[in-house]
């Protein structure tokens, strides 16, 4: 954890009703544990295009929230993607969905949450759409709006 690291009970406890939690369990694997920024959003279902040509992109810091509706049938993201998340700035990412290559994502510096993980491949058609507002487990995530993760969950700015 690094040094600036925000733990999402203490800023809850300074900011409550300023801010959201998503109350729906993510799981915490990538190399950071601890991650913050402000949110992108991708709705993709099945299909990670756009999640690998957005990571491809410089990431300033922000945190990439990809709404895949929840499925475990098949992969957003894997450690090439994340991989590139990494090169291009990406301060972390959050898949409501699986990835897979969890050993090796768990050994780079990125924030990682997502439900869990799939070795199955997902489509590459691009179908999905980017900055758009999504809602997962009742709480809207916005463009530029700040999230903080970590291992007691997510918190988002209303």
């Amino acid at each position: 954890m690094a040094a600036s690291a925000v733990n999402t009970a203490d800023l809850y406890d300074e900011r409550g009703e300023e801010l959201d939690s998503v109350a729906l369990q993510f799981q915490s694997l990538g190399g950071h544990t601890h991650f913050s920024g402000p949110v992108r959003t991708i709705r993709c279902f099945e299909d990670n295009a756009l999640v690998k040509s957005t990571l491809a992109t410089p990431g300033d810091g922000a945190v990439l929230v990809v709404d895949g509706g929840g499925s475990l049938r098949t992969a957003l993201m894997g450690d090439l993607i994340a991989a590139s998340a990494v090169a291009n700035g990406w301060a972390g990412v959050v898949i409501n969905g699986a990835i897979r290559d969890r050993t090796a994502i768990a050994g780079l510096p990125l924030g990682v949450k997502a439900l869990g993980s799939n070795p199955r491949k997902s489509a590459k058609t691009g179908a999905g759409e980017s900055g758009v507002d999504l809602e997962i487990d009742g709480v809207v995530l916005r463009t530029g709006a700040m999230i903080w993760c970590d291992p007691d969950g997510i918190l988002v700015e209303r």
